[in-house]
């Protein structure tokens, strides 16, 4: 039957036993409600002062504040100093002379004397800009070329002239019959073109030493960079693939006329574009292409191909790759650099021989899976951890062979690998010190939800604390590595920044304060992080929030966070902040909130990230259900009366747990959720379902869509009609299902002007309230 959904006329909720009731009118106002918390930390060059993004006074948008010792709060920078002080200063060791651009244009900065100066603008723009092996030499991009700069001499040389479009001097086309017979019959046209070559022949003599045009036709030119000496520079030629793309309808506009926007392309096979890696040798002034075909294992195929008849017998060819820039050594003798196959499943790690175009494997990394891990991201496009110490002959990266993302290094003489880091926790963060003898080093170490803090001596290997209270600790070290800038913040407290010294178990000293008084008056909850154990075997951690004593209605709701690959059951402040605040509510409220790190989160190594391969809403639907019997064993929570609610991904946790476990929960509100992975983007998709054209089993067993003949509790949606991320479409194609199926006992709610991440607050107060009319109606004993 449809139920009718009792509207709440006021907003302001009485909850006694607080110092300050909450109202869902004012939580749902975000960072407005709470303060805004200051972000973006950065050193000055001098390390006298820190600057960060902060709006303290609820402006329409954040501005550039600074602090220094001695003052006793931060103080508004001016604009130029906020400009300067977001530049991409490069500098060697040490120095005291450091080189920027700014609007186009090339500077030095004289870091004692304080003094700009600038070195080089033209009407086009310099970018890319890189420091030389020799002092005072940099290169920079201009016009899609390099041009070395030598500030010493003064001097300004273009080493590259690379143009797209194709040579139209080059005739390479076949004579015609008529062309042929004209020069078999006439000595005229022979004498002609014998001449026409005889002047070219003379021209070459005495050609100029500027580099010859190389012409790279309609294919998408990317990453030019010059190796430090200035010998050779490498750049990536892509494919250009035209594909179909999205189209979202804006309804609401100023005109008044709706406005159509591209957004994104489909997960497909037809996404994967070739792409050839390239030299260009300053000396010879030739371009060769790197073949890449001797990598191991560069023509296995998926194991999931043997379960499909037209894929299991499929010829081997080279799979498609991505080949990452070079890391050169500081003196500029080696090149390293990380290759990916473009369905994700390997890493390659690989040393390049630029003179003689060979290549030298030193990693190999598989993951049937897909590749990912902190140090390591999840995409083929992007590059994780590597770098050179300060031999100039050792490597260090990061790889989860051992089930979590650890630090290794590889030295290039001896061939030897070896592990720096090793336990059953994560480095999610590397740094190396200037001298390159010191690691700092981010980890979960303490607990999966913590972020810690630590100086590791390369020679001992020991790992010192420097920061492991419990929460998340963001750190920026000053230039001369002796202060830390750290972004602090706790279960119940929101982000602040501290100044510590650089020490073993320093202390930290706060610098802002950003929470409002109306904040600061309701007792924030610390939620309990527990761990219960999912039906095979693995340990699942989960934030659990307990109403105080005889307070409890008996009934329950699981919230389930987004993003897939994202953890909430930890210490530190959440992303989820009006959730978090919500939950507070709720608990108030008398029921019980459950927050779970289902599979497939964050933080819990390699096995605990790849649970959901082939299958979402697999694991990460059992582990859900499982923390239902936790509630009902350990909590009292009726079994009966229990809801679950979610956004994006959670909210596609929640159609998965209405439609394909139907008698597990009441009811449940499923936020911009996606409905069917065939219709979602490339990139994430293709990490866990392969492609829709090669893997159909696992899109399917994996879409709501196609599960909706099998609602039977209160299902709610809610949608922002502009969403680029998963579009309004998404939820309309469900909505279509329910109606053909005959289906009653569900609900859409749309929100016109809403993208994937609302903005107004009168949209998140019409959101959370339809959510907290559901499950009041449909969880509670007394319910209408």
């Amino acid at each position: 039957m449809i139920r009718t959904f009792f509207i709440l006329t006021f907003l302001f909720l009485s909850i006694s036993g607080q110092s300050q009731t909450l109202q869902l009118e004012e939580i749902m106002k975000g960072d407005t409600f709470i303060g805004e918390q200051p972000f973006y930390g950065r050193w000055s060059l001098d390390n006298k002062k820190v600057y960060f993004e902060w709006n303290p006074n609820n402006d329409l948008g954040s501005s550039t504040y600074f602090w220094q010792a001695g003052m006793t709060k931060p103080q508004l920078a001016t604009a130029l100093e906020s400009a300067f002080s977001k530049l991409d200063f490069k500098s060697k060791p040490n120095a005291t002379i450091v080189y920027y651009i700014d609007k186009g244009a090339l500077y030095s900065y004289n870091i004692p004397n304080k003094i700009s100066k600038k070195l080089l603008q033209q009407s086009n723009p310099i970018t890319d800009l890189q420091l030389g092996k020799e002092t005072g030499v940099l290169f920079f991009t201009q016009n899609e070329n390099i041009l070395k700069f030598d500030t010493n001499k003064g001097t300004v040389v273009q080493l590259t002239n690379f143009k797209s479009g194709e040579d139209k001097m080059v005739d390479d086309k076949k004579d015609s019959f008529l062309q042929t017979q004209q020069k078999e019959l006439f000595q005229f046209v022979r004498d002609q073109e014998a001449k026409k070559k005889w002047n070219k022949a003379k021209a070459d003599e005495n050609k100029t030493d500027f580099p010859k045009s190389y012409y790279y036709g309609k294919d998408s030119f990317e990453s030019l960079k010059a190796n430090p000496k200035g010998s050779f520079a490498t750049f990536r030629l892509a494919e250009i693939v035209e594909n179909k793309s999205e189209i979202m309808e804006n309804f609401i506009t100023e005109d008044g006329y709706n406005k159509s926007v591209n957004t994104k392309e489909k997960v497909s096979v037809t996404n994967l574009n070739k792409s050839r890696f390239g030299i260009y040798s300053v000396a010879k002034d030739s371009v060769y292409f790197m073949n890449f075909s001797s990598l191991s294992h560069i023509q296995e195929q998926p194991t999931y191909y043997k379960e499909y008849d037209n894929l299991k017998n499929k010829e081997k060819e080279d799979r498609l790759i991505f080949t990452q820039e070079p890391t050169y050594s500081e003196d500029g003798t080696r090149a390293i650099t990380e290759i990916r196959s473009l369905d994700n499943k390997d890493r390659w790690i690989v040393e390049l021989n630029l003179e003689k175009n060979t290549l030298k494997e030193l990693e190999y990394q598989h993951d049937e899976a897909w590749i990912g891990g902190p140090g390591i991201p999840s995409y083929a496009y992007s590059s994780g951890t590597l770098g050179f110490l300060g031999d100039n002959e050792t490597i260090y990266f990061q790889s989860e062979a051992t089930g979590y993302s650890h630090l290794y290094s590889y030295n290039l003489k001896t061939n030897k690998k070896s592990q720096i880091t090793k336990g059953n926790w994560e480095v999610r963060d590397v740094t190396l010190s200037k001298d390159k003898k010191t690691f700092y080093l981010t980890t979960n170490t303490t607990h999966p939800g913590n972020r810690d803090f630590y100086k590791m001596d390369i020679a001992d290997g020991k790992m010192h604390p420097v920061l492991t209270k419990d929460g998340a600790h963001e750190v920026v070290l000053s230039p001369d590595e002796s202060t830390l800038l750290v972004r602090y913040s706790y279960k119940n407290k929101p982000w602040e920044f501290y100044i510590a010294a650089n020490k073993k178990e320093t202390a930290l000293s706060a610098i802002t304060h950003s929470t409002t008084k109306a904040f600061e008056s309701y007792s924030w909850r610390t939620p309990e992080v527990i761990t219960f154990k999912a039906q095979d075997g693995t340990n699942i951690n989960a934030r659990v929030y307990k109403p105080e004593g005889d307070k409890s209605n008996k009934a329950a709701i699981i919230f389930v966070h987004g993003a897939g690959y994202l953890q909430n059951a930890h210490n530190y402040w959440s992303s989820y902040h009006r959730e978090y605040m919500f939950h507070n509510l709720l608990t108030d409220l008398g029921y019980t909130v459950l927050d779970i790190d289902y599979r497939g989160s964050d933080g819990y190594g390699r096995d605990f990230r790849t649970g959901i391969y082939r299958f979402m809403g697999g694991k990460d639907l059992s582990d859900q259900i499982d923390g239902k019997k936790y509630l009902v064993q350990n909590l009292g929570i009726d079994a009966n009366r229990v809801g679950m609610y979610g956004g994006s991904y959670g909210g596609f946790i929640t159609l998965m747990a209405m439609l394909t476990q139907p008698t597990e929960f009441n009811s449940g509100a499923a936020i911009r959720s996606v409905t069917d992975w065939a219709h979602y983007n490339h990139g994430y998709t293709g990490n866990i379902l392969n492609f829709s054209e090669t893997d159909p089993i696992a899109f399917k067993k994996s879409s709501p869509i196609y599960f909706a003949d099998n609602l039977q509790g209160d299902l709610l949606m809610l949608h922002g009609m502009v969403d680029d991320n998963v579009e309004y479409k998404d939820i309309i194609r469900l909505s279509q299902r329910f109606i053909e199926l005959g289906k009653k006992n569900w609900n859409l709610a749309s929100f016109p002007v809403e993208a994937h991440g609302f903005k107004e607050t009168y949209s998140w107060v019409d959101e959370y309230s339809r959510i907290l009319n559901l499950f009041n109606n449909t969880l509670l004993e007394n319910k209408n």
